[in-house]
């Protein structure tokens, strides 16, 4: 007998096992609960920010506060989505989630989430209170996609603002605090979304089995293998054609290898479960921010 899917807004279980099984082997916390992070998005957005940072103006202490906060809210929304999917994970059989495994309690799982959510908002402070104000909406837009959106048609949404919030972030925290131009927040909205489509991709099916039913899901695989990379690439053309000048060789070759690497990694994907599409994505982002770092004194 299976269990049934939990509810949107799930995220303290009624059991320590949501799986419904004592664990197999003695569960290891630390490198458990480090998976249960979604350690490739966290680290990389991470990075990214930090990068932008440094571009834009902050000195090395600035650029490390905004590091800190991004990381503590990035692995505040990555553990918050294990925690809150936990019933139906296991439900699915996943094999690449810990708690649904049954090797991690998925109560251990939320309180890591709901303690790097109290210590991102000082974190966040050191930048200021805008920018801590900008950050912590973005940090709050990915919870409320977790526990709630998911299972709307208004599923990117949260994505959109989570991503376009970064350079605000950024911005803000600068000495002059400034709002940033206006093609860097539509370049992380655009971002965001194409990242939450291919991060969804390989679970579509699974998604609705369970009930889940955002854009994604509704629109089904075969649209979000071509609509991934075209909104990933409008990201580009707008990092490409926003900052003041001419976009120039440099910027025409960046549109088509992105183009390129976008396609390869979401229309030839093979396999359901094929973590190309969001391994892509990440890429393509790289080189939109690649492009940002470039333009770094253009960003307010």
């Amino acid at each position: 007998m299976t269990s049934s899917p939990s509810p949107p807004g799930y995220l303290s279980p009624v059991s320590h096992h949501p799986s419904g099984v004592v664990p197999r082997t003695p569960p290891r916390r630390l490198p458990a609960l480090l998976r249960c992070c979604h350690p490739e998005p966290a680290l990389a957005v991470t990075v990214f920010v930090t990068a932008l940072a440094v571009a834009a103006g902050h000195d090395v202490a600035g650029a490390a506060a905004v590091g800190v906060a991004v990381l503590a809210g990035q692995l505040s929304v990555g553990w918050c989505n294990d925690a809150a999917d936990a019933r139906r994970d296991a439900v699915c059989g996943r094999t690449d989630k810990p708690v649904a495994e049954g090797h991690l309690p998925a109560r251990a799982v939320a309180v890591a989430a709901w303690t790097a959510l109290v210590l991102c908002v000082p974190l966040s402070l050191l930048s200021g209170p805008g920018a801590a104000a900008a950050h912590l909406t973005g940090v709050a837009a990915g919870w409320i996609y977790n526990l709630r959106l998911k299972h709307s048609v208004l599923s990117p949404l949260p994505y959109a603002v989570g991503f376009a919030s970064l350079p605000v972030f950024v911005t803000l925290g600068l000495p002059s605090p400034a709002w940033p131009a206006w093609w860097v927040v539509a370049a992380g909205a655009l971002l965001g979304v194409g990242a939450h489509l291919v991060n969804v991709l390989p679970d579509i099916e699974d998604d609705l089995a369970t009930g889940v039913r955002g854009l994604p899901q509704r629109l089904g695989r075969t649209a979000c293998r071509w609509l991934a990379p075209l909104v990933m690439l409008a990201a580009v053309w707008v990092v490409v054609a926003g900052p003041p000048g001419a976009a120039g060789r440099g910027g025409l070759f960046l549109a088509v290898v992105a183009g390129a690497v976008a396609v390869a990694g979401t229309a030839l994907a093979a396999g359901r479960r094929s973590r190309w599409p969001f391994r892509a994505a990440m890429v393509v982002a790289g080189m939109a921010v690649s492009r940002l770092l470039l333009h770094g004194t253009d960003l307010v």
